[in-house]
């Protein structure tokens, strides 16, 4: 089996679990919390979601301006904010769910002379995303009451044990050695050490993922009002953090199949019902495939190319 055959496998099987997902997810509540979803969306939901969606671009841009910059592959600005609307809508409307983000590394790394710094750049930004966003629905879920709140503890002091681990770990570069497992720990011993999440750096790191948090959530909670959940926020809010870490799963078909499945999972448990749950999922869906329209005019307009 080639290399190209070897990763094409190893994309189709996340795929066809994430499209799996979403089969069961039709089968036990139909059609019905999929056409809710979209049907119940007016102008002024989407109009919130396009500029909840501004910020949270805007941060993540930010970001990843901050974590190139510590790896020696700068990027402007206004550049990160074309690059990052155009990764979210192929993100969106590509398989897997990280497309867009890997095209954006490869093309940024390219124009910056350093396509493996480039790579670098936007897996560093994207994994400080998703630790801020699994740390935030920890504390959130230990404070607020949750239907996988009893298992909070247990799941927290191990993430905790691991995280103690690892800085101990980061403390010592490892000795050299030929083995591309030993090369890239030692890379990322110096990326944490000195490099995009230095001290310099991760203060405005931790800062941009907390706002780009905060919209994803406000969204949500945008498309849950939407279709109907007249729940509080102190029920909803873990809710809709649960969903968005599965939706962070590199398992999806063009942003569908976890999302709708930990949403009907969750909303039951919560005893809202998996219906409401679903339409939720997809009103949400609908909103930030809208929201990054902007994306498929920064591709039409590079041609697939540098977004400045």
């Amino acid at each position: 089996m080639s290399a190209r055959q070897a990763r094409w496998w190893a994309g189709s099987w996340r795929w066809a679990l994430g499209a799996a997902v979403l089969v069961v997810v039709v089968w036990r509540t139909g059609t019905g919390p999929f056409v809710d979803g979209v049907s119940s969306l007016d102008g002024a939901a989407v109009a919130l979601g396009v500029t909840l969606a501004l910020v949270s671009t805007l941060a993540s841009a930010w970001r990843w301006h901050l974590v190139a910059d510590g790896l020696g592959v700068g990027v402007p600005v206004p550049t990160a904010v074309a690059s990052c609307y155009r990764a979210q809508f192929l993100n969106t409307v590509l398989p897997g769910g990280v497309v867009g983000d890997v095209h954006r590394g490869v093309v940024h790394g390219r124009d910056a002379g350093d396509t493996g710094r480039g790579l670098r750049a936007v897996a560093w930004e994207r994994s400080a995303g998703q630790v801020v966003l699994v740390a935030v629905t920890a504390v959130v879920l230990v404070v607020l009451p949750s239907p996988v709140g009893r298992g909070v503890p247990a799941v927290a002091g191990l993430a905790t044990a691991l995280l103690v681990a690892g800085l101990l770990l980061a403390r010592r570069r490892p000795a050299e050695g030929t083995t591309g497992v030993l090369r890239l720990v030692r890379v990322a011993h110096d990326d944490v050490r000195s490099g995009p999440l230095g001290r310099r750096s991760w203060p405005g790191v931790a800062l941009a993922s907390v706002v780009a948090v905060a919209c994803y959530v406000a969204t949500y909670v945008v498309a849950a009002r939407t279709v109907g959940v007249d729940t509080g926020l102190s029920t909803l809010l873990p809710l809709a953090l649960l969903v968005l870490v599965a939706a962070g799963l590199p398992l999806s078909v063009a942003g569908w199949g976890p999302r709708e499945g930990a949403a009907a999972w969750v909303f039951a448990a919560a005893g809202l019902g998996a219906d409401q749950g679903v339409a939720a999922a997809v009103a949400y869906g609908a909103i930030v495939l809208v929201a990054n329209l902007p994306g498929a005019v920064v591709l039409l307009a590079t041609g697939g190319g540098s977004g400045g």
